[in-house]
């Protein structure tokens, strides 16, 4: 017979569900009675939700992969391989990824072993016996899952201003994101992109530039790192700690993290923001959009999205995060989603936007004249700023001579 493993899904603290690993890496999903009975339950997900508000209660089994609202909770790239070499678990193995990460997992969704379980000791069946290999597992493991593929941290701010990485990852209020190996100045691409989003009225999280020497208690295995690194406040605790539950898009149209370039468009996203939120939320979805074309961001794929739960029940777009001028460093002629009709940059215009409101069912004058209003105040500031935020000249340069490729940029 199999052996059975089980994680307990709790939400805001109660238990609400559970992932069965029935054997051969093969996990079912399945919510709880009592939050099934609950008139009041707060939301896991929209992904959750049939298209009469109804809760969704049946689900399939996967292989290996769990399915897509929990694989999109679980690290990418670098930052997957390096947790799970550290946990000792194939990173490809997500219902023990995912046991291994997640204490500290994005929103206010936690995942604990169900009683009696015990951590397996094979899982990473190819690791070499050698003594780089002994000790590594549960205990090793960074307890915190930062969806992503850059390498970032959790970390707690410390009254000196700089930030500590804690002993389990787990409990800090701040994300650390270190410089990349292969860029040059993206920590500082990342804070001066978000520093003018805010001047040009997106909501930003408080965020800092920070000397890596200043973070503490960086994790062995990383490498040598110099220079700066770039912290944000994670939007999805409360100054007290208490999680504020959050969901990405790819999420949301239960898309697996390999295809967050595909399977759905901006004009999806705008239709969601719409149906499910206010006009406020509307305009700072376009702010966002036309933010992120102006500048160059090839890479606001359905991750780069989220929904966030201050109530618990109704969804909100979230503050904004992972704005990065990508152009300066591979160049790219389109989005990584569509806006309506097209991914090209030199194909954004005001007949695109009055598509994309159409499309979702969005009221046009609200799209259009916060469309006119962020360009507006975007020539205004890149102008002022370009020189005082802490860029690299080929940054500058580059978005320069992108902004003349947008036609809705010079015809404001």
């Amino acid at each position: 017979m199999a052996d059975i493993s089980v994680l307990n899904i709790l939400l805001h603290g109660e238990h609400i569900g559970a992932l069965t690993n029935v054997g051969h890496d093969r996990a079912l999903f399945s919510f709880n009675e009592a939050y099934i009975e609950s008139a009041n339950r707060p939301t896991l997900g929209l992904r959750f939700k049939d298209s009469f508000g109804e809760l969704i209660t049946e689900f399939k089994p996967t292989q290996t992969a769990l399915m897509p609202y929990f694989s999109n909770l679980l690290p990418e790239g670098h930052l997957r391989e390096y947790l799970s070499e550290r946990a000792g678990v194939k990173s490809e193995r997500e219902f023990f990824l995912l046991w291994a990460l997640g204490m500290d997992l994005p929103g206010a969704m936690t995942v604990t072993p169900d009683k009696d379980e015990v951590w397996p000791s094979d899982l990473d069946e190819d690791a070499e016996e050698n003594d780089d290999n002994e000790g590594k597992g549960l205990d090793d493991a960074l307890r915190f899952s930062l969806a992503g593929v850059q390498l970032k941290f959790s970390a707690i701010r410390e009254a000196s201003g700089g930030l500590t990485i804690p002993a389990k990852g787990m409990g800090g209020s701040w994300i650390v994101k270190l410089p990349s190996t292969r860029f040059v100045g993206v920590p500082e691409n990342e804070y001066s992109m978000m520093e003018l989003a805010r001047l040009v009225g997106i909501d930003v999280p408080s965020i800092n530039l920070i000397d890596v020497k200043d973070v503490e208690n960086l994790p062995a295995g990383i490498g040598e790192m110099q220079g700066q690194a770039f912290a944000i406040k994670r939007f999805d605790r409360l100054k007290d700690g208490t999680p504020v539950h959050i969901e990405d898009f790819a999420q949301v149209f239960d898309v697996y993290p390999k295809d967050k370039y595909k399977k759905a468009s901006s004009a999806n996203i705008a239709q969601v923001i719409g149906a499910e939120s206010n006009e406020k939320d509307i305009s700072e979805f376009i702010r966002r959009l036309v933010f992120n074309t102006l500048i160059g961001n090839a890479d606001m794929h359905l991750k780069n999205w989220s929904l966030i739960y201050p109530d618990k029940r109704s969804a909100m777009l979230s503050p904004a995060y992972d704005f990065v001028s990508t152009i300066p460093y591979i160049e790219d002629e389109k989005a990584a989603l569509n806006f309506s009709r097209t991914k090209r940059f030199d194909e954004f215009t005001f007949d695109e936007l009055k598509h994309l409101a159409a499309r979702a069912l969005l009221p046009e004058k609200v799209v259009l004249d916060t469309a006119v209003e962020t360009i507006a105040l975007f020539h205004e500031h890149w102008q002022k700023e370009k020189s005082n935020l802490p860029l690299y000249s080929n940054v500058i340069e580059a978005i320069d001579k992108h902004i003349n490729k947008v036609p809705i940029a010079t015809k404001a």
